[in-house]
């Protein structure tokens, strides 16, 4: 069975965000505007992505 991932781009910038927010962005492996990070599909990625949903785009693999 193939696992599901998400492919996680950061598209706008974390610096005047709520602090609780950048550390997400970066918890997610974030750092940069236009970096990608693919990650596994479960719930405590989705509820991370749901944080910082206007800063991200997500697509399913």
């Amino acid at each position: 069975m193939e696992e599901k991932t998400l492919k996680i781009t950061l598209v706008k910038s974390p610096i005047a965000a709520v602090p609780k927010q950048r550390k997400t962005v970066e918890a997610l492996g974030l750092h940069k505007v236009n970096k990608t990070v693919v990650l596994p599909d479960n719930d405590a990625v989705r509820g991370m992505i749901w944080h910082v949903r206007h800063l991200v785009k997500v697509e399913e693999n």
